[in-house]
This record gives C-alpha cells, sequence and structure tokens, in this order.
C-alpha cells in the first residue's frame, strides 16, 4: 500500500489492517440472551426515573423532526446535507476559533487560505481537528482546553508533498498541528473571542516535555535511548476525548497512538504490538525522519503513549504529567466522579472493536481544597463485566487477578483485561457521568465488521453489521460509584425506521424525525440531559437514508425522548462539547469539515464555534 493510501484511511480502517478482530463481542451475546429473556427490546430498560423507553410505546415512529420537543426548550430540526451549521430557531452560532487562527499576535496572517501555516508558526496557531474540550475559570479570565486529534497531511501539507511528508521540516509542522490548545477567550460585547496573547495562552503538541507518574513511570518499558530514566517524556498525540478532575485541571485522552510509529528496519515482532496496532508503515512517515518514531530503533517508546495526561490550563508553564496508573490503551475519554468515601473515581473506554471499558478507582480521599497528590497515580484499575442479567461487575486488574506484574498491567492493560474475562464491546467511545444520580452513560458507536455465522442476527443487534451504534448505561450498587457491581441496560439502539419498520429500525424512541447513526461524544449539561455527537457515515445513501449530515442531538434520561438540535457541514465530525461559566454559550467542536467551511474559499478548516439562544437564556 502506498503513503497516500495509507493516509486516506479512516482509523477503524487502520486498526483494521493492523489487527483483524474477531466479528463477535462478547456484548453482543449478552445483550442478545438479556433480551431473549424479555421479548424484542421490551423491558430492557430497568431504571431510570421515568418509564423504560424501549418497548414501551412512549414514542412512536413519525416523520416529523417537531414531533419529539415536548422535553426540550427548542423546535427540534431536520437533518442537512449541506455545507453549513444549522442550528434551531431562536438559536445563533458562531466560529469561534479555527485551525490556524493566532493565539499570539506574531502569528497574525500566518495562515494562508492556499498553502496552510508555516511551520515556523505552527505551535503559535490553533490546532487542527479540534476534539474533546473543556471550560476553566480564574478570577475573571475564562480558558478552553482543548484537543487537536490528528492532521490531514493531504490539506495541511505544501501542494508539492502530494500528502506524504518528504522532510523533518514537514514532519515538524504537523507534529506541531496536534496535542491540545489552551486559549482564554472574553466575551467585549460581539460574542466570545480569542484573547490573543494572553499568559494562559499555550501549545502542547508532539514535541512537549512531559513527566510520567505512577507504576510503570520508570520502568523498563519505558526506557529509551534517549532517556534511560524512564522519567522523561516528550509529547501527547492523538488526542481524543477529554475530562476534568474535581480540582480543576485538564484531562487529555491518547487514542490512536499507534499510528505515528512505522519501521524502516527489521523490528523485534512483540505480541503486544499486533494487540495495539504496532507495525510496519505509519501514515504519516515520523519514522523517516525522527528515530524515536522507528521501532526498529526505539522499540520502547510506543509505550510511552496511550495514556491520559494531565494538564494544568491555569498554569501555562506546568509541565503535563501521564497518569500511568489510569492504564494504556487507546483512551476515548476520562470521567471522573467521586465514590461515597470520597475517593476519586474515572471512567474510560477503549476505542477499538472488541476492547473494554475501564474504571480507576483512587487509594487516596478528594476533599476540596485539599492535597491531590496520588489522586491519580495510586488506586486500582478495574475492568468491566456485563453480565446477560442485567447485572455487572468490575473486575480489578491487579497481580493476584491477572498473574502479571503492576506495571505490566498498566502497560499492557489490554493483555490484563483479557485474562479476567472482562466484556468485549463495540468501540466504546465518550463517557458520561449525569449529573444529578448516581448514572453512567456510554457511546458504544459501531462495530462495521459484525455479522457472519459467528453472530448470528439478534433483536439488541439486528444488523447484519452494527452500523448504527446503541448507548449502554450502567448505575452503580447503592448509588456508590465505588461499589464493585452495577445493574445496566440500553438508553438506545440506533436505527432506520425510514427504511425498516422491523429490528432495523432501532428502539421506539428512534423516529424518523431524529434518527442518527454511530453515537460518538457525549456530555451532560446542569439540567440532567445528554448531548450525544455523531461521527457516522453521511452519505445519506443506503442504508443511512435519511440520516443527513453528523449532528448533535438532545437526549432525556428519564423519557428517552431524543431530539436533533444540531447539523454539521458535509463531511465532518460533531465532536467536543463544553459551556461558557455563565452556561449561556455552548461550545461546540467541528472537526474534517468537507468543502471550504467555514471560509467558503480555501482549504476546509476544523473549528470551535459558540452557539447561543437569542435570548441571553441558559443553554447548557
Amino acid at each position: 500500500m502506498k503513503d497516500k493510501d495509507i493516509i486516506r484511511l479512516s482509523w477503524d480502517e487502520f486498526d483494521e489492517m493492523r489487527d483483524p478482530r474477531p466479528a463477535t463481542n462478547d456484548f453482543d451475546a449478552v445483550v442478545e440472551r438479556a433480551i431473549s429473556r424479555r421479548g424484542f427490546l421490551g423491558g430492557v430498560l430497568a431504571f431510570g426515573s421515568g418509564a423504560a423507553v424501549m418497548g414501551t410505546g412512549l414514542l412512536s415512529s413519525t416523520t416529523s423532526a417537531q414531533a419529539q420537543a415536548a422535553a426540550f426548550r427548542f423546535t427540534p430540526i431536520d437533518i442537512a446535507t449541506d455545507h453549513d451549521i444549522h442550528v434551531p430557531e431562536g438559536y445563533q452560532w458562531k466560529v469561534l476559533v479555527r485551525w490556524g487562527d493566532p493565539l499570539f499576535s506574531e502569528a497574525e496572517g500566518a495562515y494562508s487560505p492556499e498553502t496552510g501555516v508555516p511551520v515556523g508558526m505552527s505551535d503559535k496557531v490553533f490546532g487542527e481537528n479540534t476534539d474533546g474540550m473543556e471550560t476553566f475559570v480564574d478570577g475573571d479570565h475564562t480558558v478552553l482546553a482543548i484537543n487537536s486529534e490528528y492532521v490531514n497531511p493531504e490539506i495541511n501539507l505544501p501542494a508539492a508533498s502530494e500528502g506524504v511528508a518528504k522532510s523533518a521540516e514537514e514532519v515538524t509542522l504537523l507534529k506541531h498541528m496536534q496535542g491540545v490548545t489552551v486559549m482564554e477567550i472574553a466575551d467585549n460585547g460581539n460574542g466570545y473571542e480569542v484573547v490573543v496573547d494572553s499568559p494562559y495562552n499555550r501549545r502542547i503538541h508532539h514535541e512537549t516535555e512531559m513527566v510520567a507518574d505512577g507504576p510503570a513511570a520508570g520502568s523498563d518499558w519505558f526506557k529509551t535511548d534517549a532517556d534511560p530514566t524512564g522519567l522523561a517524556l516528550r509529547g501527547t498525540m492523538n488526542n481524543c476525548g477529554s475530562g476534568k478532575t474535581l480540582w480543576g485541571t485538564y484531562l487529555t485522552c491518547e487514542e490512536n497512538f499507534n499510528g505515528f510509529f512505522g519501521a524502516t528496519g527489521a523490528h523485534e515482532e512483540r505480541e503486544d504490538y499486533a494487540r495495539y496496532g504496532i507495525g510496519g508503515e505509519s501514515p504519516y512517515a515520523y519514522e523517516k525522519f525522527d528515530a524515536r518514531f522507528d521501532i526498529s530503533q526505539e522499540p520502547n517508546e510506543p509505550y510511552r503513549h496511550g495514556w491520559v495526561t494531565e494538564i494544568d490550563p491555569l498554569d501555562a508553564a506546568s509541565t503535563p504529567v501521564k497518569h500511568t496508573a489510569l492504564g494504556r490503551f487507546k483512551h476515548e475519554n476520562a470521567e471522573m466522579v467521586q465514590a461515597a468515601d470520597g475517593r476519586v473515581v474515572v471512567y474510560m473506554g477503549d476505542d477499538e472493536r472488541g476492547e473494554f471499558i475501564y474504571r480507576f478507582v483512587s487509594n487516596g480521599v478528594y476533599e476540596e481544597g485539599g492535597s491531590t497528590e496520588g489522586l491519580l497515580s495510586d488506586g486500582t484499575l478495574f475492568v468491566a463485566k456485563f453480565n446477560d442479567d442485567m447485572t455487572g461487575e468490575w473486575l480489578p486488574l491487579t497481580p493476584e487477578t491477572t498473574g502479571m506484574p503492576v506495571e505490566e498491567i498498566l502497560v499492557f492493560s489490554r493483555m490484563a483485561g483479557s485474562k479476567v474475562g472482562a466484556t468485549t464491546m463495540d468501540r466504546p467511545e465518550w463517557v458520561a457521568a449525569h449529573p444529578g444520580r448516581s448514572e453512567v452513560y456510554c457511546a458504544l458507536t459501531n462495530n462495521s465488521k459484525r455479522g457472519g455465522d459467528a453472530m448470528p442476527v439478534n433483536a439488541a443487534n439486528p444488523r447484519e453489521t452494527n452500523e448504527y451504534g446503541q448507548i449502554v448505561r450502567w448505575r452503580p450498587e447503592g448509588e456508590d460509584h465505588g461499589a464493585d457491581t452495577f445493574t445496566w441496560d440500553l438508553y438506545v439502539m440506533a436505527g432506520n425506521p425510514k427504511l425498516h419498520d422491523d429490528a432495523y429500525r432501532g428502539s421506539e424512541n428512534i423516529t424518523e424525525g431524529n434518527m442518527f447513526n454511530s453515537p460518538d461524544g457525549m456530555a451532560f449539561s446542569s439540567d440532567g440531559l445528554l448531548w450525544i455527537q455523531t461521527d457516522g457515515d453521511d452519505s445519506n445513501e443506503g442504508e443511512f437514508e435519511g440520516q443527513g449530515n453528523n449532528q448533535m442531538l438532545l437526549g432525556n434520561p428519564d423519557t428517552g425522548e431524543i431530539a436533533r438540535f444540531l447539523t454539521a457541514p458535509k463531511g465532518a465530525e460533531v465532536t467536543g462539547l463544553t459551556w461558557s461559566p455563565d452556561r449561556k454559550v455552548a461550545f461546540v467542536g467541528i472537526q474534517h469539515p468537507g468543502g471550504s467551511w467555514p471560509d467558503g474559499e480555501g482549504k476546509p478548516r476544523s473549528a470551535v464555534i459558540a452557539v447561543w439562544r437569542e435570548d441571553g437564556a441558559l443553554i447548557g
């Protein structure tokens, strides 16, 4: 396969090429058995303060999006297939920041519609392909921390490069466009704008100095020729989802880090490389110009990536910390809550077919204003097992349960999860915890390879392939996130009632007026409503006819109602969501748009947009 062909692969396709997975996942069988006991979708949902969502007759199919409006303060919108943003009547939006916009005055005018950003300014502008984000407040100052997940070399590199880095300088350009942007924003009467030259502003990218803590830090797995201590790390990469600590710092999550590593010569074929999709040729050609990314020269460098990294957005001089106690896998996001006894709990999904949902529980207790030392470096990592009687348990990953030393459990968390019999899932994406009760949701975005004799069609997965996805939720025993057992159900099963009147239609809270595919990002607003963002097929053809562009929807956990709030430009994913301190403005990420959005000319530019109500009321 040629370099340019590899670049055009989606991350899912790239992972499948590197490490093909079996068609069947354990969770499919669990759901099938659970439903066989209760009938088709009816009674699957066991909790929530209202009636069960699926199979209750609560909602019926309709061709009108407006029929979903009962629980929401807006008129739901219809699908779109154009290259623009659409929001409900009574709402407005504008671009807050785009790839290439300056964070510092020296980068004013650095972006060119024809050539992009020069390498010398590439770490002084807003990054590419925005993803997870969070809001922080320091007195009168509002600061956003925003991930930049990856680059599109065919767009970001000079045209003469044909989408493949041709020099060390071009590799540096790509490195600088990714990572995290920290920036101050302010509303000076014309809506929020970036505060250029703010002392909070900084870029954290693939070359930024970092440290590691926790049991794996300094282990033999972390030691390289460049860093024999195993403690002085560089770079955070493929920063997907995010999280916010109870003490006000930012958690950025390293997902498809494997795609940045390749080999220029013969290298050791390690068993763990295959499970994590490491080896061969990378899409970005880093290894051709930087030995750090060449596994034939630095075979341990991949172990220094795939972690949750903590950043203090209010201290530009602080050093980011990779927390090895939270495990190494393809982190989607990190949702932090607190157990009843004060311990810190972090829920995490591993975004690849057949991988697991994890939970970290600290040994120490968090008290507001108290010391946070050790809260993310000293604790136990657990992995989820879902049972077909609608119960589940968190299995501890310890030397006793896995037969592995603790540092290997953390570096090779996937193997540890397999050893204890964790439930394999369909690409666990964002995890979101309800703000008003102990209830947690996880988007299982899709499994495009499901089907065949190994996994027959069943009520919960009624497609030959699970191209639509679903959202699972669980409630810990005693409403305590520190409990080791839980009950679970399905909040929604996406589908297409426009094409199907059988199992392919999805659960009963899916209608022609709100249908979608591939739930990905999720976040709760302060009113306890669930915002759902999609990253799926926007062809509007075949099995996806009538679903239009990717979108953001609002869900009511109590009634099951779901309504479409925003549609993205053609080709874009909607990902990342946070709010202004007064909750009157929502900031929404638009990743990899098509056409020439949002400028109307030149290159497409990923961006963060601001959305607000015209009457000034709360939006989140």
